[in-house]
């Protein structure tokens, strides 16, 4: 047999992977040798991020205590960042805490804030935040949230792992539309569905016990089963979806009526609405624990790779590049930066990135995982408590040094 490598095996290794990297000339209409500055931190972790038309950046904090709401905060890019509460997220119950995720703005100017298993929505006030308003529920491990034309919002279910994506009518009416095929099913056949796959475990340092009860036994322990996490519309009005577990992106395609063109049902150990491998755009080791994604106006796809301390851009075409990764410390670590660098100038499981303009800025919610761990020897600390008389910085939002030669796709799109 010659050296040649058979077509068909080329065409499969792109089909799978995508390209290995994007060409010189397609390169350098990215940032070379980008840098990152804290724009500012925050005292409760954040992981959502979203921007409005005049400058502004929005992040929820999460977990303020028992039974307490949730703020949400404006932030100013420039000159002197601050934050301001313009709206609250009420906790689920009076013994239980609030963690909002994803937000977005709809066409109207009012902000749309996933919590836990319910949706809610508010105009933002920065002289009466007011309690926002229940706009949908039934959506359990909801995450990242976008708006398509016609004004449904959409979402994944993210921690949960099942990989459910629903669409929700502006009245407020959940309907599952399909499924990202898990990264394993239940132990046990439910209804002839399950007994098969398998789970991604990235581990802070430790040791695991598989049992029966696996999947909640994992996922406390760091297994990562995220399938359905951040969404995004492209001007094509396909929706991508970023699997966090596969370190992939998912393209999935309507007709003009806005029924699933995509392909699914072709595992029949999972549900039939199950989305066909074939529907993966690209996955690539760059975009491991990608976290929420952002497009480009040239339809670029930027990603925040929370396991890496990375930012990675997706190409129209299916080029990874990676933009930006945590320099190595003197520890051989990524979690933390060198005297001469400062922790200001590091990711730390960055989360939600969004691009403001050319201004591109991700969320911070230092997750105690992967290049990050261990957590507590950066510039943040997710895991700090907070005594009435003691603050810390629990996260962060850090921008980009460079400006991008590509803004950001307007939200939502038109």
């Amino acid at each position: 047999m010659s050296g040649r490598i058979p077509n068909t095996l080329v065409v499969l290794s792109l089909f799978l992977f995508g390209s290995i990297a994007v060409s010189a000339d397609e390169g350098r209409q990215f940032p070379q040798k980008a840098s990152f500055s804290t724009l500012i931190t925050t005292p409760l972790v954040i992981e959502g991020l979203t921007g409005d038309n005049y400058g502004n950046l929005y992040a929820p904090g999460r977990t303020p205590g028992v039974g307490l709401p949730c703020p949400v905060w404006r932030v100013k890019h420039e000159p002197s960042p601050s934050l301001v509460l313009v709206g609250n997220i009420p906790a689920p119950s009076a013994t239980t805490q609030c963690s909002p995720s994803g937000l977005t703005f709809d066409a109207a100017g009012k902000l749309y804030v996933t919590e836990t298993d319910r949706i809610y929505s508010f105009f933002p006030d920065a002289v009466s935040p007011p309690l926002a308003d229940l706009f949908a529920s039934g959506v359990p491990g909801t995450n990242g949230v976008a708006f398509d034309r016609e004004g449904n919002l959409w979402t994944g279910d993210g921690t949960t792992g099942v990989g459910r994506v629903w669409k929700i009518n502006m009245a407020g009416v959940v309907t599952e539309m399909f499924r990202v095929q898990p990264m394993s099913n239940e132990v046990n056949l439910v209804g002839g569905v399950g007994g098969v796959g398998r789970d991604v475990h990235t581990l802070p340092p430790g040791t695991i016990t598989v049992t029966p009860t696996s999947r909640n036994a994992l996922n406390a322990l760091g297994s990562q089963p995220l399938v359905a996490n951040g969404v995004a519309f492209n001007r094509e009005g396909d929706l991508l979806i970023a699997d966090t577990a596969r370190g992939a992106i998912w393209t999935v395609k309507f007709d003009p009526h806005g029924n699933l063109k995509s392909n699914v049902g072709c595992d029949t150990t999972f549900t039939a609405n199950t989305l066909c491998l074939d529907n993966i755009f690209v996955a690539h080791p760059y975009l491991e624990g990608t976290d929420g994604i952002a497009l480009d106006r040239a339809g670029n796809i930027w990603n925040s790779s929370n396991e890496r301390n990375a930012i990675v851009v997706v190409t129209r075409k299916g080029g990874v590049m990676e933009v930006f990764r945590n320099p190595v410390n003197a520890a051989g670590l990524r979690n933390s930066a060198d005297p001469a660098v400062g922790n200001d100038h590091i990711l730390e499981s960055p989360s939600s990135p969004f691009l403001l303009g050319k201004v591109f800025c991700t969320a911070n919610s230092d997750g105690d995982r992967r290049d990050n761990s261990p957590r507590a020897l950066g510039e943040i600390n997710g895991g700090c408590t907070i005594p009435p008389a003691i603050s810390c910085a629990r996260g962060k939002i850090s921008c980009m040094d460079q400006e991008l030669s590509i803004p950001g796709l307007p939200l939502p799109v038109q």
